[in-house]
């Protein structure tokens, strides 16, 4: 009688195969989705979120909202601030002086690896502080005023 593989443990034999594959691409930055980890591994889904949470119990991964999984490599820094508040040190990052035109939507969302839509949230919060001018189609948002200063335009 041929011998049947054990379901027990099968969410190791998974997390195992997603370690390996962490430490041989050092540009991997985000775990394979629940549904690559089923069809890869021919695994339920519940043996493949058991294997996501051992990576996460060991270090190895961070959930990002949107139900992604972020790679987490040792010595690896990652800004935990609100988007409103890492844009704003933009201002001192780029020097910025009253009235010079901000980045674009676009640039910034490429800097900071979010959705455009997650940074017009929060220029948003920018502009209600009175730190950015609204931004309208075909006029780019200027500065108002410096994080921490009194100084207006």
């Amino acid at each position: 009688m041929p011998q049947q593989p054990s379901p027990r443990g099968t969410f190791l034999h998974v997390a195992e195969a997603v370690k390996a594959q962490i430490a041989a691409d050092p540009a991997m930055t985000e775990l394979p989705t629940l549904a690559e980890l089923m069809a890869t591994h021919k695994v339920s889904r519940g043996v493949a979120i058991r294997a996501v949470k051992v990576l996460k119990e060991e270090g190895l991964a961070e959930p990002v909202r949107g139900s992604r999984w972020r790679v987490m490599r040792e010595g690896q820094q990652c800004d935990r601030r609100p988007l409103a508040i890492r844009i704003a040190d933009v201002f001192q990052a780029d020097e910025l002086h009253v009235g010079d035109e901000f980045p674009s939507t676009s640039a910034l969302a490429d800097r900071f690896k979010v959705s455009r839509p997650t940074v017009a949230k929060a220029l948003a919060k920018l502009e209600a502080d009175g730190l950015l001018s609204e931004s309208r189609q075909g006029k780019r948002r200027t500065v108002l005023a410096l994080p921490g200063r009194e100084e207006r335009s």
